[in-house]
């Protein structure tokens, strides 16, 4: 497997180190902060940061006066950034919109004030696609992201400001969300950790509302061990979110002593050299492990983008119905109701969300509900089926997160069916809502530059544990390809 211009090692402390050391006085909280925010001001150029937390300064202190009453904190003073569809209180939370413009948050999402609780200081926030619609981060109303490995590429989408400010070294963790693969694919593009928990595993309150029956909060990081350390902190039941999973934390599992592992044939066709070089490395990885590796066809996972489409979108219009210039987003004036929320509504949605919402409710409506959504949910208890019976004999499934890395700005924006098959390997998780995790297991060169390439582990229902366990137990033997964009050391 190609490792082109050998990228650089990995200097910066990840988030548990930087915590350790924040705990034991060797640097405060505040200048953590201050280290992040420069970082941040020195990676402009990726647009990846939408707007800084003013009252990240006051967190920081009153993270160092609980420290120094003798509180235990598991993230003491870790500066993370959160995606822009996240709220927190007394910032602005615009979704990568211009409806939201000027909109500031009333109050703290779930998962966010959990790490606050832990300790954790909250940067800024984080530059996305549109209302999480897209795969490249390139529908945001205020410019794209771009890739920290090559400036002229995607960072994927629709968390790509939230990978690409892990990837550059600007924060150890940050938060995104994940629809379709919203946090593994830009994870493999930008060669970091992305996790998307088991669905209802974290809190949606808080979150703004994509798709209610897909979306899930996920983490970016360096380590395993900051996945499992956010995870500990994050996860658990929500009052405020009726669809939050009653389960108690989680401890860490050991791996069964003969691993079984299933590859998902209908995942091996048009990949990339490099993804199947990356494919290759981690199967032979796992073997390393102990582990035993055998195909497992998922049939129905071929109706997968289609059924996640016809799903997503009538979700995304019901849930963005309130966005009509009354009582949510900008204002547009005219001599009627009927009038102002058409205008409010034109002016304030780009096009890709406009494309969405019209697909949705034209899915339905009176006389296509049946041929389309319908039959869509169909499909999707069809694949939850194909993950149940693959899970009865293996307890792992792989796939890559993409058939290709990162792709270049604007190459597949102006084709939609283009820009939506990059979610092939993802959004069949999603409708099954079990948990998954791009590792970065490789790169590709490209045009003379090393691309990251990511794998899927993929978990049944609950057991997102396992799956750390084995991405720590990789990381252990050497087989994750981790790395810093060269100049992204400093």
């Amino acid at each position: 497997m190609s490792t082109p211009d050998a990228p650089a090692p990995l200097p910066l402390p990840t988030a548990s180190q930087l915590a350790a050391q924040i705990s034991r006085g060797e640097l405060s909280p505040l200048s953590a902060l201050q280290s992040a925010l420069e970082r941040a001001e020195a990676g402009r150029a990726l647009n990846a940061v939408i707007s800084l937390n003013p009252h990240a300064a006051e967190q920081a202190a009153q993270v160092a006066t609980r420290l120094a009453s003798g509180e235990t904190l598991p993230l003491a003073g870790v500066p993370i950034i959160i995606k822009d569809n996240l709220n927190l209180q007394g910032t602005h939370t615009t979704c990568g919109s211009r409806m939201l413009e000027g909109y500031v948050s009333p109050y703290t999402a779930t998962a966010v004030a959990r790490l606050m609780a832990a300790g954790a200081v909250i940067v800024g926030k984080a530059n996305m696609d549109e209302f999480a619609m897209g795969s490249s981060s390139e529908t945001s109303a205020y410019g794209p992201v771009l890739n920290p490995w090559d400036h002229s590429r995607v960072p994927g989408g629709t968390s790509g400001g939230s990978a690409a400010v892990v990837a550059a070294g600007i924060v150890p963790l940050s938060l995104g969300s994940d629809t379709g693969g919203s946090v593994r694919q830009p994870a493999s593009f930008t060669g970091i950790y992305g996790f998307k928990p088991t669905y209802g595993r974290v809190s949606r309150y808080g979150l703004v509302a994509h798709a209610s029956s897909l979306d899930q909060i996920g983490p970016f990081a360096r380590s395993a061990a900051d996945l499992a350390l956010v995870m500990d902190v994050m996860a658990g039941h929500d009052p405020l979110d009726a669809t939050s999973l009653g389960v108690p934390a989680q401890a860490a599992e050991p791996l069964p002593r003969r691993l079984r592992v299933g590859v998902i044939s209908e995942s091996l066709q048009g990949n990339t050299p490099g993804v199947q070089a990356a494919l290759a490395h981690t199967l032979a990885a796992l073997r390393e492990l102990g582990a035993s590796v055998q195909e497992v066809s998922l049939p129905s996972t071929g109706y997968a983008v289609a059924a996640y489409y016809l799903i997503s979108t009538p979700e995304a219009s019901s849930n963005l119905a309130r966005y009509d210039g009354m009582a949510y987003g900008i204002r547009a004036e005219a001599g009627d109701v009927t009038t102002s929320m058409s205008a409010a509504r034109a002016q304030g949605f780009g096009a890709e969300v406009k494309r969405r919402i019209l697909m949705g409710t034209y899915a339905l409506s009176s006389g296509y509900y049946d041929a389309y959504y319908s039959r869509a949910m169909r499909a999707r208890q069809l694949i939850a089926q194909d993950f149940d019976r693959a899970f009865a004999s293996f307890d792992i499934l792989v796939t890559p997160t993409s058939p290709f890395p990162a792709f270049r700005l604007g190459e597949r924006s102006r084709d939609p069916l283009a820009m939506y098959a990059a979610d092939v390997d993802t959004v069949a998780v999603s409708l099954a809502g079990v948990p998954a995790l791009s590792l970065p297991m490789g790169f590709e060169e490209v045009d003379g530059r090393a691309l990251p390439v990511g794998i899927q582990l993929i978990a049944p229902t609950l057991a997102d544990m396992r799956l750390l366990t084995l991405a720590a137990a990789l990381e252990a033997q050497g087989a994750v390809q981790l790395r810093l964009p060269v100049g992204a050391e400093a």
